[in-house]
C-alpha cells in the first residue's frame, strides 16, 4: 500500500476494497469532555474512499463525525469532494497536502484547500532518505514560513504534522526544536500526532506542552502496547496500530495537556488493516474517559 507521502505526491490510487461495508450504526454525535470537535482523518478510510466516496463520507457521518481532515482528493476534483462532504453533512476544516506541492505549486495548492472548505492547511512529511538531516530540517522551515505567510495572506492557517523522524537530538534539543525554533513562531502552528511522537521517542504530552499555544491540532492514535520504542523512527506497520485508549500511550495526559494548550481539534487517524471495527472503539473510549 502506498505511504501517504506517495498518495499525496500522486494525487489519487485506487485502493483497497471496491465498496464500503454497511454500517449499522445510527447517525449519532460524537460526545466527549474535549472542549473541541473529535474529527476523522480520511487517510484512515483510504481502502475505501477511491472507490465509493459518497457512501464512505455516509458511513463517517453515521459514526458521528462532522469534522474531517482531508488528506487528497481521491480522484476527484476538489470541487466533486466539496459536494460529496457537504451531501454528508461533513466539514473538512483542515486538509493535508504534500511538501512537493507546496514547494513547487503554493497557490495551487491554497486553492485546493480553499475548495474543499478548509481553513489549516498541513504538511504531514518532510521528504528525505534515510534519517533525515539538519539541512533537510532548515530547508523545511524556510518553506514552512514562505508557505504560512502566503496562506496567511489569503485567510488559511498553516500546520506541520510531526512524524518521528524528527525527535533525534540536534543543538536545539532535538531536530523538532530545530525545526520550531527556525519558523515563524506566530504562523507555523503544529500538529502533534501522539502515535508517531511517542514511536519516534518523544513524550507527547511534554511535547504539547513544550510547544503550547503552537499545537492546535492533535493526530490521536495508539502504539501497541510492548512495542520497542526507538528514537527517530518515523512510520510504523498496521499491526501496531490499535485503539486509541488501548495501548502504550498515556492517552488521558495526552488529552489534558492539549486541552491545557488549547487545542482546536482532535483527528482519529486509524492506519490498522481494520478501521471499520478500530475507529468506533476509539470513539468509545474518548466519549467515556473522565479528564
Amino acid at each position: 500500500m502506498p505511504t501517504r507521502r506517495e498518495f499525496l505526491t500522486t494525487a489519487a490510487a485506487a485502493l483497497g476494497a471496491a465498496t464500503t461495508p454497511a454500517l449499522a450504526w445510527q447517525t449519532k454525535e460524537i460526545v466527549t469532555r474535549l472542549n473541541a470537535p473529535v474529527g476523522l482523518q480520511l487517510w484512515s478510510l483510504r481502502a475505501y474512499l477511491p472507490k465509493d466516496l459518497s457512501g464512505t463520507l455516509a458511513n463517517v457521518r453515521r459514526m458521528g463525525f462532522r469534522e474531517v481532515e482531508g488528506a487528497g482528493l481521491w480522484g476527484r476534483t476538489a470541487a466533486e469532494l466539496r459536494q460529496a462532504l457537504d451531501t454528508a453533512g461533513l466539514r473538512c476544516q483542515s486538509a493535508h497536502l504534500g511538501y512537493e506541492r507546496l514547494r513547487d505549486d503554493l497557490t495551487g495548492a491554497l486553492n485546493e484547500a480553499r475548495a474543499v472548505g478548509a481553513t489549516w492547511v498541513v504538511c504531514p512529511w518532510i521528504p528525505h532518505e534515510n534519517a533525515v538531516t539538519r539541512e533537510q530540517i532548515l530547508r523545511a522551515a524556510d518553506l514552512f514560513t514562505r508557505a504560512a505567510r502566503t496562506a496567511s495572506q489569503s485567510g488559511l492557517r498553516f500546520a506541520y504534522h510531526c512524524h518521528g523522524y524528527e525527535f533525534v537530538p540536534a543543538d536545539e534539543g532535538t531536530l523538532f526544536d530545530t525545526l520550531a525554533r527556525n519558523t515563524d513562531q506566530k504562523l507555523v502552528e503544529f500538529q502533534i500526532d501522539v502515535f508517531h511522537a511517542f514511536y519516534g521517542g518523544a513524550d507527547p504530552a511534554a511535547l504539547i506542552r513544550r510547544h503550547a499555544p503552537r499545537v492546535t491540532s492533535l493526530h490521536l492514535k495508539d502504539l501497541k502496547k510492548g512495542t520497542p520504542v526507538v528514537a527517530g523512527t518515523g512510520t510504523g506497520t498496521p499491526d501496531i496500530d490499535v485503539p486509541v485508549g488501548s495501548g502504550a500511550l498515556d492517552m488521558s495526559a495526552v488529552l489534558r495537556a492539549a486541552m491545557k494548550a488549547a487545542t482546536r481539534f482532535y483527528y482519529l487517524e486509524d492506519e490498522s488493516a481494520d478501521p471499520l471495527t478500530h475507529i468506533p472503539r476509539s470513539v468509545a473510549w474518548l466519549e467515556s474517559v473522565a479528564l
